[in-house]
């Protein structure tokens, strides 16, 4: 003789959702009015220093992989590398980079911080 198993409806009870009497009377609120021109939205991010957005492009460098894989060398070595393989990197790039040579977080990758 064999044992019946239970469908999982018999199991779990079903919750019905409630229908147009929950929706009655409630109205979602009006959208807020656009900004006046000249006038910042709270959303927008502050202004960032030269530094911050110097290192904000050199950010976006190391994830474009465009260019090659950045991990296990610097930004000058990769930036290089992409040259000598005919990818064009931004020569912006490479003029920050010989800026700040002597600043770690300007020479090195993104990545470095994680082992191989």
């Amino acid at each position: 003789m064999t044992v019946k198993q239970p469908l999982i409806k018999d199991i779990y009870k079903a919750v019905k959702k409630g229908g147009k009497e929950d929706t009655q009377g409630k109205k979602s609120p009006p959208p807020p009015p656009p900004p006046e021109p000249g006038q910042r939205e709270v959303s927008e991010s502050p202004q960032l220093s030269e530094r911050e957005r110097e290192l904000l492009e050199l950010k976006k460098f190391d994830l474009n992989w465009h260019f090659g894989p950045c991990t296990g060398i610097s930004r000058l070595q990769r930036w290089d590398r992409a040259t000598l393989h005919g990818l064009d990197p931004p020569q912006e790039i490479r003029d920050l980079l010989l800026n700040r040579e002597n600043d770690p977080d300007y020479s090195h990758c993104l990545w470095r911080d994680y082992p191989l």
